[in-house]
């Protein structure tokens, strides 16, 4: 990505709307829409205020493509740090086409990378590559903890405390390579009781993030709960239940399902993947048994199980066979077919949590949907507390981590100072990973080339 080039782009979604945004960032942004706009003002936009709005037509010389609203954002006040352009036209696809090949003709201009603006705020210091990754985050949010998660991400997060921790850091290594050059004068600059609780409060910080990545992940994804139970508990009735539409296959049939099927439902802001699985019995048919594995399988990888019991004649097979699989911690046991004669000793059942419901009659049915949602997220993004999603972000703590063991030992040894500034250095590079302090070509056109053109 060339950072001097001015860059253009579609900046709202592509095909027909009642509106579509076209962006230029660069030098030239400004002179380049004033050769081809005429404000109903008359007057030029090199001599409109930043941040402001302007009616007029847009001319490929005397054809009126479209009448337009034009924003102005001048440098530095702007997303890109750049001089900006943004133009709202009709969302006709050969309005936007023309204005977008009236730009790109004057060979000043050329169509941005995918995202290009992003990576020019970064290099612009408009934002911190933590917080330019959680724009993508965001984009593609499709949950309420999804989005809450990239707005804190993009508003600075943990990367904030992180740099402020990475300053601190800096400032010790600089004291330890200070006592280097005075190694024969056995003076002392740095504040080694200082250092070790900085050490201790990163530590700390750094582990709650780490434990956090696991709900993170599946935040991002989508809460994995896999609906397991014996043939004909009704599993795949209670997932179209929750889904409210007939998505799996019912019969009276045992043995229905054979492999897994998944689907997407939103909880309180939350999205769960469902996954309705083969049921659990002793099976000498080879493609049930099959599906009866990946069904141990997605249960043994799920956030939480619900576990379906037929309690008008029930079959608790997979209780026992799979005891590791079905804890108490992670199981909720759903008493299906509760508008029949049950015949089930509810009591035999602790210590699993239980409830009872009609997934034909659609009975308790939203009950069951509270009581999964806050199952899930119990003590988990119920607070303040920042959750790490980022695979990248959660190696660069990792290794973090590690050379704060490494230091930490070494201190307690009461180690050289050249042994002392390795492991320091190493922590402050690490750091570094994630804010974009330290950053290298083939990291950020990894990341910036998953983000949409036009962002």
């Amino acid at each position: 990505m060339n950072g001097q080039d001015t860059i253009i782009a579609l900046a709202t979604a592509q095909g027909v709307g009642a509106i579509a945004v076209i962006r230029i960032s660069g030098d030239d942004a400004i002179s380049l829409a004033d050769q081809h706009f005429k404000a109903r003002s008359k007057t030029s936009l090199a001599e409109v205020p930043s941040h402001s709005i302007h009616l007029g037509d847009l001319y490929d010389k005397e054809r009126i493509i479209d009448e337009v609203l034009v924003s102005v954002f001048r440098a530095p006040r702007s997303y890109t740090g750049e001089n900006v352009v943004e133009i709202a036209c009709h969302g006709s696809i050969f309005i936007q086409q023309q204005i977008l090949n009236l730009f790109v003709a004057t060979k000043a201009c050329r169509v941005a990378q995918p995202g290009e603006f992003t990576f020019r705020a970064f290099k612009n210091g408009k934002m911190k590559l933590s917080e330019a990754e959680a724009v993508a985050d965001l984009i593609a949010s499709e949950s309420a903890a999804e989005h809450r998660i990239a707005i804190e991400q993009m508003r600075g997060g943990f990367a904030t405390s992180l740099s402020n921790i990475r300053e601190q850091l800096l400032h010790f290594a600089s004291m330890i390579e200070l006592e280097l050059d005075f190694s024969g004068e056995d003076v002392e600059f740095a504040d080694y009781s200082s250092l070790k609780e900085l050490l201790r409060t990163l530590k700390v910080n750094i582990k709650q993030l780490l434990d956090s990545f696991a709900l993170g992940n599946v935040i991002k994804q989508g809460i994995p709960i896999a609906i397991i139970g014996a043939p004909n508990a009704g599993k795949s009735t209670l997932l179209n239940s929750l889904l409210n539409e007939e998505r799996a296959l019912v019969s009276d049939e045992a043995g229905t399902t054979r492999d897994t099927v998944e689907e997407f439902l939103t909880l309180n802001g939350i999205r769960f993947r469902l996954i309705d699985t083969a049921g659990i019995r002793s099976t000498s048919n080879q493609i049930e048994k099959m599906g009866i594995e990946r069904s141990i399988e997605r249960a043994q990888n799920a956030h939480l199980i619900v576990y379906v019991i037929d309690a008008s004649s029930p079959n608790i097979e997979a209780l026992t066979l799979e005891p590791n699989i079905l804890t108490p911690e992670r199981t909720l046991i759903v008493l299906n077919k509760s508008d029949l004669p049950q015949n089930i000793d509810v009591p035999a059942l602790n210590p699993y949590e239980c409830i009872e419901i009609s997934a034909k009659k659609g009975q308790n049915i939203e009950a069951l949907k509270e009581r999964m949602s806050t199952r899930v997220l119990e003590g988990a993004s119920a607070g303040d507390a920042t959750i790490l999603t980022n695979s990248r972000h959660f190696q660069s703590l990792q290794a973090a981590l590690n050379e704060i063991y490494t230091l930490e030992e070494e201190l307690e040894k009461g180690a050289s100072q050249d042994l002392l500034a390795i492991p320091l250095r190493s922590i402050i590079h690490h750091l570094g990973e994630i804010t974009g302090v330290v950053t290298n070509d083939d990291i950020l056109g990894s990341i910036f080339s998953s983000f949409c053109i036009g962002k």
